[in-house]
């Protein structure tokens, strides 16, 4: 072969090995986004699922406990006291996650323990505006001050 076409071929070959690269590059990094995607929707479903089957068990542990002991006795009352305030952090939470939504959010998750409120958003990041529409519907609702609540954009 003559040397101009050995240098024609090895300027194709690295033309070729960079477009290579280039293209890698590139659809890594689309993979990464749809990853980053589905990783944020799975996490949602996932938490609901794994909140409500906790709390499925939960009940079914206060009704053995009332079904099982006397009216009178103080485990039976704390377990009908439990399992009513299990149910009333249920209602809180679906109605301040649907008001959540309504505003525009994609998602939520609320998370009451005690006094504090966990408030995961589905969003990359948020605007003070926006941190102060969830936080006023969750003040409003659950009665709490500022201080406990924590707002977290997933």
């Amino acid at each position: 072969m003559k040397k101009r076409t050995k240098i024609i071929i090895l300027s194709l070959m690295v033309v070729l090995l960079g477009v290579t690269g280039w293209l890698n590059i590139a659809l890594n990094k689309s993979a990464t986004e749809t990853n980053t995607q589905v990783t944020t929707s799975s996490y949602f479903a996932t938490y609901r699922s794994d909140r409500q089957s906790t709390r499925d068990q939960e009940i079914l542990y206060y009704d053995a406990i009332i079904d099982n002991g006397d009216p009178t006795d103080a485990a039976v009352i704390s377990a009908k006291a439990a399992k009513l305030e299990l149910i009333s952090n249920m209602e809180k939470e679906l109605a301040v996650e649907g008001l959540i939504k309504a505003q525009g959010f994609e998602d939520c998750v609320i998370s009451l323990t005690g006094s504090k409120i966990n408030v995961v958003v589905k969003a990359s990041e948020l605007s003070e505006t926006e941190v102060a529409q969830i936080s006023s519907i969750v003040t409003e609702q659950l009665n709490v001050a500022l201080k406990n609540i924590v707002i977290i954009p997933a």
